[in-house]
């Protein structure tokens, strides 16, 4: 336990010394802030706009439209951030040779993958956060009808899916060598769920269904008890990949 908490702590302080926490904290929260204010003015901005003697009327932004720009945001753009922020965490380690004398001194290859997912799935548990609140308070603030369903738990939703791409970038990882190996590779499996999901029959067995109905669960179209499956796929998922990554990080030559 004790080589569990210092690792931690250690991989804490590299998260600063690399920048991954300022670029966290900065790209999400202008995602929770530019988010309401993109529904309020691309209306506004569009309806004075003329096309060869055409004016555009666009309907008055909603709530609605702010909480659909943020899931956009980090579906899109958040999702690349965490490729690119996370993609090398155990690669990058592995290559410059970093582990060997830890590992040398009986530290568990188990607790190395435990601590850098604890580590990276509380930044990315910070980051977004941060990114809600700001967003739920600047919707709050720019529109009267800023009541929608489902809040809480359409946002636990795509925070259990971050979770999961942090242990898909982990098993590829520890599949793959090179520094670029665990990023491409997991942007293969995504690409290839995104594929899965066009099949009605797989979509509730599927992770990206909790990034990807966000807004039915706001409009209360959907149920959360309809989602309650896909859930609990994930956190199975997200524990298979973490467990089979231990054992071929334990198998790895370093």
């Amino acid at each position: 336990m004790k080589g569990f908490i210092a690792f931690t702590k250690k991989e804490f302080m590299e998260q600063i010394r690399t920048y991954r926490l300022l670029i966290m904290l900065c790209v999400f929260f202008l995602f929770g802030m530019m988010s309401p204010l993109l529904a309020k003015l691309t209306p506004e901005i569009l309806s004075g706009m003329e096309l060869q003697g055409i004016q555009l009327i666009i309907p008055e932004a909603t709530a609605m439209d702010a909480y659909s720009q943020f899931f956009q945001n980090i579906n899109e753009m958040g999702l690349i951030v965490i490729l690119l922020v996370f993609g090398g965490i155990i690669s990058n380690e592995l290559t410059k040779g970093t582990l060997v004398n830890i590992l040398a001194k009986g530290l568990p290859r188990h607790t190395v993958i435990l601590s850098k997912y604890v580590a990276a799935f509380a930044l990315w548990t910070v980051s977004y956060l941060i990114s809600a609140l700001t967003n739920y308070g600047y919707t709050a603030y720019l529109f009267e009808n800023s009541t929608v369903k489902n809040l809480f738990f359409s946002l636990l939703c795509l925070w259990l899916f971050g979770g999961f791409v942090l242990s898909l970038i982990f098993l590829s990882s520890a599949l793959t060598g090179g520094n670029f190996g665990g990023l491409i590779l997991t942007a293969i499996a995504l690409g290839s769920l995104l594929l899965i999901n066009i099949f009605p029959w797989a979509q509730k067995f599927n992770p990206i269904y909790l990034s990807s109905h966000n807004l039915e669960l706001l409009s209360g179209t959907l149920s959360p008890s309809e989602v309650i499956k896909p859930l609990v796929i994930t956190i199975l998922l997200i524990v298979v990949c973490l467990y089979t990554s231990i054992l071929l990080f334990k198998k790895k030559k370093i």
